[in-house]
């Protein structure tokens, strides 16, 4: 990699992020910061019910509290419905209150007070349903519908498989090989269930947005969203207008993890600015952050693993349930894709997967960190382990022997490239320290590796045009929330115009001028961006060296591009600007330079709906590991997590420094995952709806992480990269479960591995 790394001269190099200065001095506008003339605050009525119908809302008395310009509810809210690839979710309940926080009426007023004291005198007559909050018990025929017109809705075709007239709102099937037969042939057979919680995103600035509408209906929404363009469509389809008529404006994102991609709140601030004629603003309190918005999904996961007398791996069955809540959110596709990558990154010849995406009673489940692989990574990784003990086998021996490599057939028939999990798992395993004498307390190390996809069929959009005084601007909608991907995509342009990176100047997304992008999602941005980058800026370096050829008399073919001018090849002196190419270009029949670039690879295959069979059905995978170094005092239980290791392929890290950082934080969530988070519930209400409730790692409990870059290029990358935003996070769990386990042969199977968890543990070892 020096040799390559040594030919770039802004890629490969680290930097700070270019909006640093912005956000630090407090200059960067925020979901929160966002004010206009006239601007109303809107406030939310929610429903005390996990499961009501609705049967009557009077506003009469609400909407004569002083400073109250809109109340609305019930029969005045549009019909339309939203969602990813399940469109089930209304602006808000109109029929029946789902889960207790659901949506049922709002109000906008000059003040907060205001507002609040309105939503006071809102009557609602409900009638309460039975509920369900188990996603097994949601399965059983006898269970209450939450939603009685699941097979009205729409779903995507050849995606999502509903199941009208249950709680099932996706099911997915992987089948390869014979898997009955394949554990026929196995002589050792492993089965476990695992769980995983609801958990919450928390990012820092929770839920914000305002609306305003225009005298002729068009409804523009400044938002901290992570997707405009999704949640233009999530606009479009709530209100039952044309994508045109919804125009959304993204602020400063103060981090969003999945949370906050499809719409929440934005389509209610949308309908009280249409019913005042004013701009409304949206702030969501913490509370309702955590009660209201997407969460984690809980899951339960089945596994049975075969492995033979070499100790290779022959078969593999998951079932796998996940609790989705009141709506599907990303839920559907969270099912299917977690389904499909469950499998994990080995080499399996005979599998079965049953996932399946059940609604219950509680807050939605959509897009987290991992999407999917925190809770099936858990679940095989952990199993791994159980059965390197039981057969003797050092548990990274036995992952090696069985990782998938450059060529491997995957679970979906997919063949393999660009492989890092093996390099990965060495990295960390290389870097575990000794084990440590005279602490009195036991010491563990574990190890666990993971794989996973992006998102597929996910186009990208970039522009690129030659500015007056030289410099290069880049246009794109990619939304950085946090995790450094302007710095990375101005590294991208400023290289293929050999430019200094401060000579890159990137515009502010908006869905009325900046070109489509699917959203910041699934480790998408450098992969997925970055290739419509490099396309725009070939397509502008082609006009710049066309409209050079007739000023230096030469063909294009003899020109260089570099330090923002164009020279004839071995005659430095004979030269042009990029500037004075810029101010001739207005003048020119061809007009103004600009590059247009639109990434979306064109071999990928959908999913066999029966067997999950495809040739390519994600552009790539990336691949990581972890490994854990912990003490446990055995008379109480707690541990102390000494030092984390994690490694991650990026494939080529275009900003080492980010990289760096999106691994260190990416390990940190994943630490709070593992030890800690938990939403907890009872009778559908949540009890640890706050920051003091709810326990997050603070700087006191993430230890010394350690992280790793591991390069195994990707042929299809800019510059061989790949994507770094999710990974390590779905497999700090199972590496510290397992250095729990090798501490004190003690198995938890369900996350969170809390000290009182332990505690019991160790009071039953050995029953």
């Amino acid at each position: 990699m020096a040799d390559v790394r040594a030919d770039y001269t802004v890629v490969g190099k680290s930097y700070p992020a270019i909006d640093g200065l912005e956000k630090v001095t407090g200059q960067a506008i925020y979901g929160t910061d966002l004010k206009m003339p006239g601007m109303l605050w809107g406030k939310v009525l929610r429903s005390p019910f996990p499961h009501a119908r609705i049967l009557n809302i009077d506003s009469r008395k609400a909407r004569r509290v002083p400073g109250v310009r809109a109340v609305v509810g019930g029969e005045m809210v549009p019909k339309g419905r939203f969602g990813l690839a399940l469109k089930d979710q209304p602006i808000m309940a109109w029929d029946k209150a789902r889960f207790i926080g659901d949506a049922v009426a709002a109000a906008a007023a000059c003040d907060e007070d205001a507002a609040e004291e309105a939503l006071s005198l809102v009557k609602v007559d409900y009638q309460e349903l039975p509920a369900v909050f188990d996603p097994l018990e949601a399965m059983k025929p006898a269970a209450p519908l939450i939603h009685e017109r699941l097979g009205e809705y729409w779903s995507r075709p050849g995606v999502i498989r509903t199941m009208p007239g249950t709680n099932i709102c996706n099911y997915f099937r992987l089948r390869k090989g014979e898997v009955d037969a394949g554990f026929g042939s196995c002589q050792h057979l492993f089965e476990s269930t695992f769980s995983v919680p609801m958990a919450q995103h928390v990012p820092l600035e929770t839920h914000a947005a305002v609306a305003s509408t225009s005298p002729d209906g068009k409804v523009t929404v400044w938002s901290c969203t992570q997707a405009p363009y999704q949640l233009r469509q999530n606009l479009a389809d709530a209100f039952q207008i044309p994508l045109t008529r919804a125009r959304v404006v993204p602020s400063c994102v103060g981090a969003g993890f999945g949370a906050k991609i499809l719409a929440k709140i934005e389509p209610i601030a949308a309908l009280l600015s249409f019913s005042s004629r004013r701009p409304v603003k949206m702030v969501l309190s913490r509370g309702e952050e955590f009660a209201c918005t997407a969460v984690r999904h809980p899951a339960v996961i089945d596994v049975k693993l075969g492995i033979d007398q070499a100790g290779l791996f022959q078969a593999l069955k998951l079932q796998i349930i996940w609790d989705t809540g009141a709506y599907s959110e990303h839920g559907p596709v969270v099912s299917r894709n977690g389904g499909f990558s469950s499998p994990g990154p080995y080499q399996i010849p005979h599998v079965a997967v049953d996932s399946y995406c059940v609604y219950t009673n509680k807050p939605m489940a959509g897009a987290y960190r991992g999407f999917g692989l925190t809770k099936t990574a858990w679940a095989l990784e952990s199993q791994i382990d159980i059965a390197a003990e039981s057969l003797g086998i050092d548990p990274l021996e036995l992952r090696l022997r069985n990782s998938a490599r450059d060529g491997t057939i995957s679970a979906t028939g997919e063949v393999l490239r660009s492989v890092g999990i093996s390099a990965c798992l060495k990295k960390c395993a290389e870097r575990l320290a000794a084990e440590k004498d005279g602490t009195g307390q036991k010491v563990g190390k574990g190890i666990a590796g993971m794989h996973k996809h992006t998102r597929a069929f996910a186009p990208s959009c970039a522009f690129i045009k030659i500015n007056e005084d030289g410099t290069i601007g880049l246009i794109t909608s990619a939304m950085d929330i946090g995790q450094g991907s302007s710095t990375v995509l101005a590294q991208i342009a400023a290289e293929e115009f050999k430019v200094p990176l401060q000579d890159v100047v990137l515009a502010r997304p908006d869905t009325d001028a900046t070109p489509f992008d699917t959203g910041t999602m699934s480790s998408r941005i450098t992969f997925h961006v970055g290739n419509a980058i490099r396309m725009a800026a070939d397509d502008a370096k082609g006009k710049v060296l066309e409209l050079a050829s007739d000023i230096l008399e030469a063909k294009p073919d003899d020109l260089v591009l570099r330090d923002k001018k164009v020279f004839v090849q071995g005659s430095p002196e004979k030269a042009v600007s990029l500037a004075q190419l810029a101010a001739i270009s207005h003048s020119s029949k061809s007009g103004p330079i600009l590059g247009r670039g639109s990434y979306l690879q064109d071999d990928l295959t959908s999913l066999d709906l029966e067997t999950g069979q495809g040739a390519k059905p994600v552009d790539y995978w990336k691949y990581a590991a972890c490994a854990a170094e912990l003490e446990v005092d055995e008379e109480t239980g707690q541990i102390h997590i000494a030092k984390l290791i994690a490694a991650a392929d990026a494939g080529f890290a275009i900003n080492p420094l980010a990289t760096d950082g999106q691994i260190q934080g990416a390990a940190a969530m994943g630490l709070g995952g593992a030890l800690m988070e938990e939403m907890v519930f009872e009778g559908g209400r949540l009890l640890n709806a706050s920051l003091m409730d709810y326990n997050l790692p603070t700087s006191l409990d993430v230890p010394r992480i350690e992280s790793v870059i591991v390069e195994v290029n990707h042929p299809d990358g800019p510059f061989g990269a790949k994507g770094m935003g999710e990974a390590p996070t779905p497999v700090v769990a199972p590496a510290i479960a397992n250095a729990l386990s090798n501490a004190l042969r003690v198995r938890i199977k369900d996350l969170p591995l809390t000290q009182e968890k332990v505690f019991w543990a160790l009071k039953g070892r050995g029953k």
